[in-house]
């Protein structure tokens, strides 16, 4: 070996040998990292709720009580969640928030907490931004946020009551929003007149003020706006061919009830989904179409792939 030979094997030695030292000496950072891993056998639920969306919805002119476009671009964000997170065997969203599902068995990440609250919730959020457009002709005046909570359930009865609690929580607050713009808008009165007005009513007060004054009948509401979205993972026919193909389904049915859970059984015993038949194609919502590639495309229908 020539001189120069040896003073670059040399000085390559050294390099060597001040990189181990470096890592040797700060590595002990990582010590004070948690590991945060989650209870075996527990379902594990991850919520994600908006931050200070009353001010976000009134920036961007959202119809009052209830806005379908939003509604569905939370849909929409959802079932791009479900898709990139295959152990979601169920989700349920109303308004601002959705609720994940894990598996009782799921590894994902190796059952760290952290890990899987902040990859749901930042593809979330990502995805209600990146199809904002495809909802809204109005441009995002500032970025949306979410927070999002982990939440772990040991028994079915548990997550049942949860998801049961989500609903129900979702009819009170659309009760009352229907009725309070329904007095605003309608009815003429400031806010602060319309909260008076209703401080101390029941279920049934507020079902005969908008039957009585304004001819609603709040049991012809949309189910989405009193029920929610149940999000499921289906195999259907597909339209073009005879074979099946797995999508997400969304729902607004009564899930407290014993009869959604005997249909739907694949959720507790955490089998793959069952058929769902439909009669015409025509009668399939846009999101599973969007899922079978039979609406126009756009750029919400380009799938966020797994890495």
């Amino acid at each position: 070996m020539t001189i120069g030979g040896i003073r670059k094997y040399k000085e390559l030695l050294r390099f060597f040998h001040r990189g181990r030292m470096a890592k040797s000496k700060f590595e002990y950072v990582k010590s004070f990292e948690s590991e945060d891993k989650l209870l075996p056998n527990c379902w594990i639920v991850v919520r994600v709720d908006g931050k200070s969306f009353h001010k976000f919805s009134e920036k961007h002119e959202f119809e009052k009580p209830n806005d379908i476009r939003a509604l569905h671009l939370m849909n929409r964000a959802a079932v791009k969640v479900m898709e990139h997170f295959k152990d979601i065997v169920i989700s349920y969203g109303d308004s601002d928030e959705f609720s994940f599902i894990l598996r009782k068995d799921t590894e994902i990440f190796n059952r760290r907490g952290f890990k899987i609250m902040t990859y749901i919730n930042s593809l979330f959020s990502s995805s209600y931004v990146y199809c904002w457009k495809q909802h809204f002709d109005v441009k995002l005046k500032f970025p949306p946020f979410f927070d999002a909570r982990i939440i772990l359930y040991p028994t079915d009865e548990n997550l049942r009551d949860y998801l049961s609690w989500r609903q129900v929580d979702c009819h009170i607050n659309n009760l009352y929003n229907t009725t309070f713009w329904a007095l605003v808008l309608k009815g003429g009165l400031t806010n602060q007149e319309a909260e008076k007005r209703l401080c101390g009513t029941v279920t049934a007060d507020k079902n005969e003020i908008l039957f009585s004054e304004f001819n609603i009948n709040y049991n012809d509401e949309p189910e989405i706006f009193k029920k929610g979205t149940i999000l499921l993972r289906k195999k259907i026919r597909s339209p073009n061919s005879d074979h099946f193909k797995k999508v997400i389904i969304p729902l607004h049915e009564d899930l407290i009830s014993e009869k959604f859970w005997n249909i739907h059984s694949e959720i507790l015993t955490i089998k793959s989904g069952q058929e769902y038949a439909y009669d015409s194609v025509e009668a399939l919502p846009e999101l599973v179409l969007s899922q079978l590639h039979l609406v126009k495309k756009d750029k919400c229908n380009d799938e966020i792939k797994s890495t």
